[in-house]
C-alpha cells in the first residue's frame, strides 16, 4: 500500500526547516517497499536520489560492497535497501552521504520478522563448518529497537499503509541556520581564494595550520568527525601548496576515499586560473606543481622525493607507517574520529604516543562544526550509537589500578552484550581502539557470527582487555580435499595457509582457535594483562582444540610478545601489504606448554 504522501512531506519539511535529517523506515514484504519508494521519493521532491541495494529501483544505484563510492558525496535523499543484504558498512556510508534538509529511506523486512531472517552478508558469517541457520540476528534485533526508540525517525508498515511513529520531532519555531561567511585571517601564505572557500571557522583554522606544511619537518594533525569538511580543508591546502610550485604526494587508504581532496585541490587551482591537465596522475598548477597519489606502502619510500604529504583518513593505516614520514618530508595527517573508515579513536591515542617521541613539532586542529546539516541533527547520533562509531573504552580513573591481580576473567556471550550496552560499548570501543581498521561489519561480526567469540578481563566491573577468537578448522576430508586442491576455504584463515600455501592436505582438519584481536587499554599497557588474557584463553579452550594461532602485521614487538606466550612463527609473507607496509606473520602454538601431539605438525619451522 503506498505511504501516506503527508507524512514524507512534513518530514522533509521539517528537515529543510531545520537544516537537519530524517529517516524514514519503510517496513513490509520487498514488492511492497519497492512500490512504495517511487511515490516518497516524489513527495520529498528528491531532486537527484541514489539507492544502495541489490535490486534495481528505478534510480541510480550501488551495490552494498561499493557503497564507498558514496564517499565524499553528497545528496538529498538516499534510499538504502537492506532486504536483500543488511551490510554495516553500507548503511553507515549512506547515512553520510544524506545532506541537511534530506532524507534517508530505509526498505526493510517486516521489523518483527526481520532478526529471524537471514540474508547475503550472514552468509558470510556462515564459516565452515557453520551453517547459515547458526548465524544469529542480534545485530538486526538491535537495529530495529533503536530505530524504534531514537527521534527524527519515521516507521511506516509498507503491506497496510499504516504509520508506526511519524518521525516529527516538531521543534521550537526556529529560521534555517544562517551560513554565515567564515572569517578570513588577516594574514595567511596560502592564496586568498582557499580561504574563501571554505564554510566554516574550523575549515578555516584548518587550512590556515596546514600553512605550516611549507616549513620543512612539519607536522599537522587534523582530526575531525564526519561532515565537518575535513577531506576538503586539507584539499585546499593541497591545492595551495601546488599553486606555489610544490609536488604534494597524497595517500589514504583507498583512491577513492581521497576523492573529496582531489576535487578541492582541482577546484582551487582552476579557481586561481592555474589548473593544468595532470596527465590522469592528479590535477597540476601552470608553473609545475601537481598533487599525485600513491599507495600507503609505495607512498611511505616518498616516490618522486616529494615536498609536502598528506594522508587522509589517516586512521585507516597503521601508525608505524604514518610516523615513519615524521622528520623525513612535511606531513599532514587527516583522519575522522568517529567514522566509517576506520577507528579514529585508536588513531589518536596510539599516534600521539609516537608524536611525542618524534621531536616533530606539530600542530593539531580538531574541527567539530558540521558543514552538511545542523549540530542538532537526530540522525548522526542515532547512527553513532546503532554502529558504535562512537564507542569508547572506560575512561582512564577507572581502570587506572588494574594489575594481573585485581582483574577477572570474562565471557561474555552476543547475548550478554546485547542486553548489557555498557559492556558492549567498552568492549567494542577497546577492538576499535586497538586495531586502525575496525568498523561497522566487525560490530554485526561480533554479535553474530557463529565462529567468534569474546574474552575479556574486567576491572571493578569494567573492560581492560578484550580478545576476539575465532574458531577454525575441523573441516570434513571432502572439504580438506577441496581446499588442497584449490587453496582457499572461506574464514579459516590459518587452515587455509597450512593447507594451501604450506602445502599439508591434512592442515584444515584440527581445530583451532585464532586470536584475531587482543588489546589492552592504553592506560594500563605493559603490565602483563594482555599475556594473563592469553593465558585464560589457553587454560579455557586448552581440551577442545588442536592449536592456538594468530597472523597480524609483523613488527619487533608483536614478535616479541607472540613469542614470550608460547607461539612460534610458521609463515611470514615474502610481500609487503599494500595498506599497511608490513609483512604479514602466521603464528601457532600447541593446547598446553611443551605439549606433543596434533598440534605440532607444523612446530619445527622455528627455533631458537
Amino acid at each position: 500500500m503506498p505511504i501516506p504522501g503527508d507524512l514524507v512531506e512534513r518530514l522533509r519539511a521539517e528537515a529543510r526547516r531545520t537544516d537537519e535529517r530524517r529517516l524514514l523506515v519503510v517496513a513490509g514484504s520487498h514488492d511492497a517497499c519497492a512500490d512504495a519508494l517511487p511515490a516518497a521519493l516524489a513527495a520529498a521532491d528528491a531532486d537527484d536520489p541514489v539507492a544502495v541495494g541489490h535490486r534495481d529501483l528505478g534510480i541510480e544505484r550501488h551495490e552494498p560492497r561499493r557503497a564507498n563510492a558514496l564517499l565524499g558525496t553528497t545528496r538529498d535523499c538516499v534510499a538504502v535497501d537492506l532486504h536483500e543484504e543488511c551490510r554495516p558498512n553500507a548503511l553507515g556510508r549512506a547515512v553520510g552521504a544524506v545532506d541537511g534538509g534530506g532524507l534517508l529511506v530505509v526498505l526493510a523486512p517486516p521489523l518483527e520478522a526481520w532478526p529471524n531472517r537471514r540474508d547475503r552478508f550472514d552468509e558470510t558469517l556462515a564459516v565452515p563448518p557453520a551453517e547459515l541457520a547458526d548465524v544469529a540476528g542480534n545485530f538486526r534485533r538491535r537495529l530495529v529497537a533503536l530505530l524504534r526508540a531514537h527521534p527524527g525517525i519515521a516507521v511506516v508498515d509498507a503491506d497496510e499503509g499504516r504509520v508506526e511513529r511519524d518521525g516529527l520531532t516538531d521543534p521550537a519555531p526556529r529560521r534555517r541556520p544562517a551560513r554565515d561567511r567564515p572569517t578570513r585571517p588577516e594574514e595567511h601564505a596560502f592564496p586568498r581564494a582557499a580561504y574563501d572557500a571554505c564554510r566554516t571557522d574550523d575549515q578555516v583554522a584548518a587550512v590556515r595550520a596546514f600553512e605550516r606544511l611549507r616549513e620543512p619537518n612539519a607536522a599537522v594533525v587534523l582530526e575531525a568527525d564526519r561532515g565537518r569538511g575535513k577531506s576538503s580543508a586539507a584539499g585546499l591546502a593541497a591545492g595551495a601548496l601546488a599553486a606555489a610550485g610544490r609536488d604534494v604526494l597524497v595517500t589514504a587508504p583507498d583512491r577513492r576515499g581521497a576523492g573529496e581532496l582531489f576535487a578541492r585541490a582541482r577546484e582551487l587551482l582552476d579557481a586561481l586560473g592555474i589548473l593544468e591537465d595532470g596527465a590522469g596522475v592528479g590535477p597540476a598548477a601552470a608553473d609545475g606543481g601537481r598533487v599525485r597519489f600513491a599507495p600507503p606502502a609505495e607512498a611511505a619510500t616518498l616516490p618522486g622525493d616529494p615536498d609536502a604529504v598528506l594522508v587522509d583518513e589517516a586512521a585507516g593505516l597503521p601508525v608505524d607507517l604514518l610516523a615513519g614520514f615524521l622528520g623525513r618530508v612535511p606531513v599532514g595527517y587527516a583522519t575522522t574520529v568517529h567514522g566509517y573508515e576506520g577507528a579514529g579513536r585508536g588513531f589518536a591515542v596510539r599516534f600521539r604516543e609516537r608524536l611525542a617521541d618524534s621531536g616533530v613539532e606539530v600542530i593539531e586542529r580538531t574541527m567539530a562544526a558540521p558543514i552538511r546539516y545542523a549540530a542538532t541533527d537526530p540522525v548522526e547520533p542515532w547512527a553513532f550509537r546503532a554502529l558504535l562509531l562512537d564507542a569508547d573504552p572506560p575512561v582512564e580513573p577507572l581502570v587506572a589500578d588494574a594489575t594481573p591481580e585485581t582483574v577477572e576473567y570474562a565471557r561474555p556471550t552476543p547475548a550478554d552484550l546485547l542486553a548489557d550496552e555498557h559492556r558492549l560499548r567498552e568492549l567494542f570501543g577497546l577492538l576499535v581502539l586497538a586495531h586502525y581498521r575496525t568498523e561497522p561489519d566487525d560490530l554485526a561480526r561480533l554479535l553474530d557470527a557463529p565462529n567468534l567469540s569474546a574474552r575479556c578481563l574486567l576491572h571493578d566491573g569494567h573492560v581492560v582487555a578484550v580478545a576476539l577468537l575465532a574458531r577454525e578448522g575441523g573441516l570434513g576430508p571432502g572439504t580438506c580435499e577441496a581446499v588442497y586442491r584449490e587453496g582457499r576455504v572461506r574464514g579459516n584463515m590459518l587452515p587455509d595457509l597450512m593447507t594451501g600455501q604450506l602445502r599439508d592436505p591434512r592442515g584444515a582438519a584440527p581445530v583451532g582457535r585464532r586470536v584475531v584481536r587482543i588489546a589492552t587499554h592504553p592506560s594500563v599497557r605493559s603490565r602483563g594483562l594482555g599475556s594473563r588474557l592469553l593465558g585464560e584463553v589457553h587454560a579455557e579452550f586448552a581440551d577442545d582444540v588442536d592449536w592456538f594461532g594468530t597472523s597480524y602485521g609483523a613488527t619487533p614487538r608483536l614478535l616479541r610478545f607472540w613469542r614470550s606466550n608460547g607461539y612460534r612463527a610458521i609463515h611470514l609473507s615474502a610481500t609487503r601489504n599494500d595498506a599497511s607496509g608490513e609483512h604479514s606473520a602466521a603464528m601457532l602454538r600447541p593446547p598446553r606448554a611443551g605439549a606433543v601431539g596434533e598440534a605440532d605438525w607444523r612446530s619445527g619451522t622455528e627455533t631458537g
